[in-house]
């Protein structure tokens, strides 16, 4: 399949499949109390049998068009990934969303892959309005949002019980225009 390289730290964004599941469940292992701070991604993958059951679910969301799922590369080590979720081409909205284990974290990792992914959508699939959640308490997350230009749309208030806590939400979004600005200005500071 494909590994698009996300620069010169041997980083690549690639396909996260099924056939994944031992490596997945490895990768979850090595970072399922840092991955689940906030979201419990992949806390139902407990053996390969469960880590492939999870890929293979979003391999038929990305079949039905309504998500995708991407893994993080770290010197051919999984380390974590990017993802689409509530795909909606038709009406052009989508969300976005990442995790990632210690081993991956400050190294920009998140920021390149959305990027693409990013890029994809808007530019590939026609998505006008590109939408990331996190728990006011996920900084990190919301660094990701600041970094690739997206502007806070609000706070859902106390809307995601978890681990006994009522956490705040954040929205924040992009729309296409700001997006393809925001490259361009980019290409241009770069020549």
């Amino acid at each position: 399949m494909y590994a698009i390289p996300l620069g010169d730290d041997g980083a690549e964004l690639r396909p996260l499949e099924p056939w994944h599941a031992e490596e997945f469940l490895a990768h979850l292992d090595r970072g399922r109390d840092f991955i689940n701070r906030y979201v419990p991604f992949g806390a139902h993958a407990t053996d390969v049998t469960s880590a492939r059951e999870l890929l293979q679910k979003y391999a038929d969301l990305r079949a039905a068009d309504t998500a995708t799922l991407h893994g993080l590369w770290l010197e051919n080590k999984l380390v974590g990934g990017v993802l689409t979720l509530n795909f909606d081409a038709a009406n052009g909205n989508c969300e976005v969303g990442c995790w990632l284990e210690p081993a991956g974290t400050g190294r920009g990792l998140v920021t390149r892959a959305m990027r693409v992914l990013i890029d994809w959508a808007v530019e590939e699939r026609g998505i006008h309005r590109i939408e990331w959640v996190a728990a006011s308490g996920n900084r990190p997350s919301l660094d990701v949002a600041r970094r690739l230009g997206m502007t806070r749309d609000g706070v859902r208030r106390e809307a995601h019980p978890y681990g006994g806590v009522r956490h705040d939400l954040e929205v924040w979004s992009v729309l296409a225009p700001e997006w393809r600005a925001a490259r361009a200005r980019a290409a241009h500071s770069d020549h």
